[in-house]
């Protein structure tokens, strides 16, 4: 008999957690996914009231994420895949355990620190088969879907620049402040230890490399970076010139001290017969411009959307979709790849429409070329090279 339900198990997420609610809410979407195991917390108690709360049988909360791979691995109804969704520092160990055991991986971005550990995780997961997710949510609109159609389709002719920016202003009160003080209003990302060599461009900036990579196909050949830390330990600021493998170039900014930006999360694809632009805080809406015509703003369900755009719409039009509907439809694309392959049934293209742990590596590989390129003086630095 075919399997019909998915069950994962959360590696973080407690109740207190932001993007481990996100992620339980996405997974919500979907009526074929069901929690079954948990290590929501380091905190005894939180991990235990978190587990109450989702109605978990206390033998499936576990202290740690050791314990919880091996011991699923042995059941008979154990977990199709772990939701891992800490901290940076803690991504490569959690991830390598449960592929060690067999267990598909979904991991939030980014993938983890250093260029060596992500290339062993998709070794590993090459080698046993597992599909492995990372959540960059934003290739999960339909919009960045219907950019990313019509820019395969030649709509816009051969792509000459590109322009993105992701600005913030949560992280401005740190200018002038201590990095103690800092910590306490930022949390772990402003932390070398838990997030790694940036915070700026390994949070937000890492995103714009991969919905730009998701919507052109375009791979970066070298960057030319300046960072600014503001007497922090960690970058606040990043201006980025980049070289793409077809000649192309783009600059990519991303600020978390921008004062008036929220989210301002923006795409701007140039090319020979027009352009296409996206901005995540309207993501219902895609402007396509075409050489010599008036601009034309694409709506999400309309009756002119196509292809995985429409696949994965799930309201009418003028019900705005939003974010978590964006993590909903990578994770209703990896269900169905992970049920296809429970099943043994051919996976097709579609199936692996979600971010995978190629776009991981490549993303990790993307925050060392600027941070190096930024020591060294702005010198262009290829992601490919660095090791």
């Amino acid at each position: 008999m075919k399997r019909s339900i998915v069950r994962y198990g959360m590696v973080g997420g407690s109740l207190n957690s932001f993007i481990g609610r996100v992620h339980k809410n996405a997974l919500n979407f979907e009526i074929n996914a069901e929690l079954s195991a948990g290590c929501f917390s380091s905190n005894s108690q939180n991990n235990l009231d978190t587990g109450s709360y989702y109605g978990l049988p206390s033998d499936r909360v576990y202290p740690d994420y050791r314990e919880m791979a091996q011991r699923e691995s042995l059941r008979n109804d154990k977990i199709d895949f772990v939701c891992i969704v800490t901290p940076n520092c803690s991504h490569y160990d959690i991830a390598k355990e449960f592929l060690l055991h067999d267990i598909n991986v979904v991991c939030e971005k980014p993938l983890c620190s250093e260029i060596s550990n992500a290339e062993e995780l998709q070794k590993i997961a090459r080698e046993r088969g597992l599909l492995f997710a990372v959540t960059y949510a934003y290739s999960g609109y339909g919009m960045v879907k219907q950019a990313k159609q019509l820019i395969e389709e030649g709509a816009i002719g051969r792509i000459i620049n590109v322009n993105a920016e992701y600005l913030q202003e949560w992280l401005i009160d740190s200018i002038g402040s201590s990095a103690s003080q800092t910590a306490k209003l930022s949390g772990w990302r402003t932390d070398p230890k838990v997030s790694g060599i940036s915070n700026c461009v390994g949070d937000i900036g890492t995103h714009i490399e991969n919905t730009v990579a998701y919507m052109t196909g375009l791979k970066i050949k070298r960057v030319a970076a300046k960072l600014d830390y503001f007497n922090q330990p960690l970058d606040l600021n990043a201006n980025i010139l980049i070289d793409f493998d077809n000649g192309a170039g783009g600059v990519y900014s991303c600020s978390q001290v921008a004062v008036g930006y929220a989210n301002g999360l923006t795409v701007r694809i140039f090319g020979t017969k027009g352009a296409i632009e996206w901005r995540q805080e309207q993501p219902n809406q895609l402007k396509v411009t075409l050489k010599g015509q008036p601009s034309a703003v694409y709506e999400r369900g309309t009756g002119y959307i196509t292809g995985r755009a429409a696949q994965l719409n799930r309201i009418p039009s003028g019900h705005p979709e939003g974010y978590y509907e964006a993590f909903a439809n990578i994770y209703k694309t990896y269900l169905s790849a992970v049920l296809k392959t429970i099943n043994g049934e051919k996976l097709l293209k579609e199936d692996m429409d979600f971010p995978k742990i190629e776009d991981g590596v490549e993303g990790v590989r993307f925050i060392h070329a600027v941070v190096k390129s930024a020591k060294n003086d702005s010198v262009w630095t290829a992601p490919d090279e660095i090791s």
